[in-house]
């Protein structure tokens, strides 16, 4: 199979289910069995809380603190626009560490020596994939911190479609990019003796362990390494990176949402098809409890330049619009319950929903009761801020 030989329509479909039945169903109808059930299969979560904290675990060094940039001008001709995001990025820094020199506002989070990984999302292509406006940016930013360039690695979770939305070498020399799945120069994900390559980018030592079985086809199994119970650790966050830089883009998943803790968590381990049906909220919060995410994620970027407010988070066109915001926070679940808001509040306007539904965000509650992030919209130090 040759790279983007895959149907786009059924490879979207398959990076957030894994057996053909559960591929075959819209993502409406997936969205909708994020009510919370109370008969859920057992997980490992308790191997993760065991696990004792550091300074820097989740939710970072500004508890609930989240800073909202809005600027009109980040968005020409539904192309986001560097130099604004640039500046949008400059101003959430300085406001969230309340420094006055960017430098240092960066060095609150990382160092030079640190190998530093920034957590993008290509999952949906290039209509909706973490815009190279604000990567750059970002990039642009840790350099004149003096992060070194060669210790700054943009990943995910697939290779391909890292490289599909443009994230190669020449767009970013220098800058390492890869993911947990790969294909080769034919477009195999196997090696010379049937191996796929995935398999030597997963950490068997860390694992989320969930009492449902994953059971794939042969054209799925490469997207998921493997099947069973248990759901491994990428290498890239267990050995690679010291420091994780997470910019997820401001997506629904039905009535809820997908953005900063769905970005960890499922960018993060193999084997996730199993999860979407039945453990949806559980995987979202307990895997960013682990400690390769507890403890490495500082920062959270949110791209809302342009973001979807219907069909996520897939990339219907219909549905696409521009937010011209970047939402900024060390605490993740803070952050997704403010991006929630800003979805709601379209759907609404769009007739979609008559009201705003946050029982949906279960996921919120659970990672708050983990100690991830601020859940309560009332504990929220939320700041708004307009750029001209």
């Amino acid at each position: 199979m040759k790279r983007n030989s895959l149907n786009r329509r059924k490879f979207v479909t398959l990076l957030g289910a894994g057996s053909a039945a559960l591929a075959a169903r819209p993502w409406s109808l997936i969205a909708s069995e994020l009510v919370p059930n109370q008969d859920k299969p057992a997980t490992n979560i308790g191997d993760a809380v065991k696990i004792p904290r550091t300074d820097w675990s989740m939710p970072g060094k500004y508890p609930g603190r989240v800073i909202h940039i809005r600027n009109p001008k980040a968005v020409i001709n539904d192309e986001p626009v560097e130099q604004e995001a640039y500046r949008m990025i400059k101003k959430a820094m300085l406001e969230l560490t309340g420094q006055d020199d960017l430098e240092k506002a960066w060095r609150t989070f990382v160092s030079p020596g640190e190998r530093i990984g920034l957590k993008v999302n290509p999952v949906a292509g290039k209509l909706l994939s973490t815009s190279h406006a604000v990567t750059r940016s970002v990039v642009k930013q840790l350099i004149e911190s003096g992060i070194e360039k060669e210790n700054i690695i943009i990943w995910d979770r697939r290779d391909m479609e890292l490289k599909d939305v443009g994230f190669t070498a020449e767009n970013y020399p220098g800058i390492k990019i890869t993911g947990t799945e790969l294909q080769d120069e034919n477009g195999s994900f196997y090696d010379k003796d049937g191996k796929l390559y995935g398999e030597n980018n997963i950490d068997k030592e860390w694992f989320y362990w969930a009492d449902v079985e994953g059971e794939y086809d042969a054209e799925t199994m490469p997207y998921m390494i493997n099947g069973g119970k248990y759901s491994y650790f990428t290498k890239i966050v267990t050995k690679d990176l010291d420091k994780i830089i997470n910019i997820p883009i401001l997506k629904n998943a039905g009535g809820s949402i997908t953005n900063a803790m769905k970005n960890l968590a499922y960018g993060s381990i193999s084997n996730t098809g199993r999860l979407h049906a039945q453990l949806w909220n559980e995987t979202s919060a307990e895997v960013c409890a682990f400690a390769p995410i507890r403890d490495k994620v500082v920062l959270n970027i949110c791209d809302a330049l342009r973001g979807c407010f219907n069909g996520g988070p897939g990339a219907n066109p219909q549905f696409i619009c521009n937010y011209n915001s970047i939402l900024m926070a060390s605490d993740p679940v803070a952050l997704d319950r403010i991006g929630y808001d800003i979805i709601a509040e379209k759907r609404i306007a769009e007739g979609i929903q008559k009201a705003a539904t946050p029982e949906l965000l279960k996921f919120l509650t659970q990672s708050s009761d983990l100690g991830l992030g601020i859940s309560d919209k009332t504990k929220i130090d939320l700041r708004l801020f307009e750029l001209g």
